[in-house]
């Protein structure tokens, strides 16, 4: 517990020289003290035991740190990359993401812009690719999609072009591209014949076929539920759809702990990855 409350320490002490704490003293020690009551949440941060590495590696990013030249991530999706459950903005993923990627690479000018939109579906995202992404020259972006559709009853393989052709317009921009598949969660799985399941194997295929990574959320999430016996209310937030500060935090170090290792991995032999998948887990 010690070491656990020691990183939180130090990443809010990231997130405050960053700006991305408020500046009022009375609010940034509330903002702590959410950190610190996260860090003593009983539920270990932990994924699968048979979770892997990214399949592939993170190129550009590996660059960027290799040169010593600023790193910026986008983060690009909806509600639960805005932040929707979280206490604070400071608290989002993408927040907490660039706070556990400073503190891996300390000498590195690393920042995550967020760009999630409440509520967008894949349609809606692609409108403001070119402006809100693609326009911030970003070596890595972190595209979460696919939970609205379900939620809407939208047919599932109309995201499929779509979700191609975002893929498609990211790497000829030049980025690293890693997609995050729905969340685990009572209204995402109360759709009718298994959308859920549908749409994550829907974007597993994708990032197979275009050749991106793909961070598995929804079967973390399952992992949490069904294996560690963890209450939906421990890692969602009152509406058991969104996340809360808790399992924003999770995914944030894991997903750090998977980009440190596919950016600083060894350079892979052609065809060396083929036949690894494109899952996490």
């Amino acid at each position: 517990m010690t070491q656990v409350l020691y990183r939180v320490v130090r990443a809010v002490a990231v997130m405050a020289a960053a700006g991305m704490l408020p500046s009022h003293p009375a609010v940034a020690q509330d903002a702590a003290a959410r950190g610190l009551a996260q860090a003593q949440n009983p539920a270990a941060c932990v994924a699968p035991p048979a979770a892997g590495r990214f399949v592939r590696p993170l190129a550009h990013v590996a660059a960027r740190l290799n040169s010593g030249e600023p790193i910026t991530i986008v983060a690009f999706g909806s509600s639960s990359t805005a932040g929707e459950g979280a206490s604070s903005p400071a608290m989002s993923y993408p927040s907490r993401l660039e706070a556990e990627l400073r503190l891996r690479f300390p000498a590195a000018r690393i920042t995550v812009l967020n760009r999630g939109v409440n509520g967008e579906e894949a349609s809606e995202m692609l409108l403001r690719l070119d402006a809100g992404v693609i326009a911030e020259k970003p070596d890595l972006v972190l595209w979460q999609v696919g939970t609205n559709a379900v939620l809407r009853d939208d047919r599932i393989d109309v995201e499929a072009p779509l979700i191609h052709q975002g893929l498609a317009r990211l790497k000829d921009a030049g980025a690293d591209v890693i997609l995050i598949d729905p969340q685990f969660a009572p209204k995402v799985l109360a759709r009718p014949e298994a959308e859920a399941e549908q749409m994550v194997s829907l974007i597993a295929t994708a990032a197979k076929q275009d050749d991106v990574d793909l961070f598995h959320r929804f079967a973390l999430m399952r992992f949490w539920h069904d294996d560690q016996k963890l209450a939906f209310e421990q890692f969602l937030s009152p509406d058991l759809l969104h996340m809360n500060d808790w399992s924003y935090g999770c995914v944030a170090r894991l997903l750090s702990a998977d980009i440190a290792e596919a950016a600083t991995r060894a350079p892979l032999t052609a065809g060396s990855h083929a036949n690894r998948g494109s899952s996490r887990f």
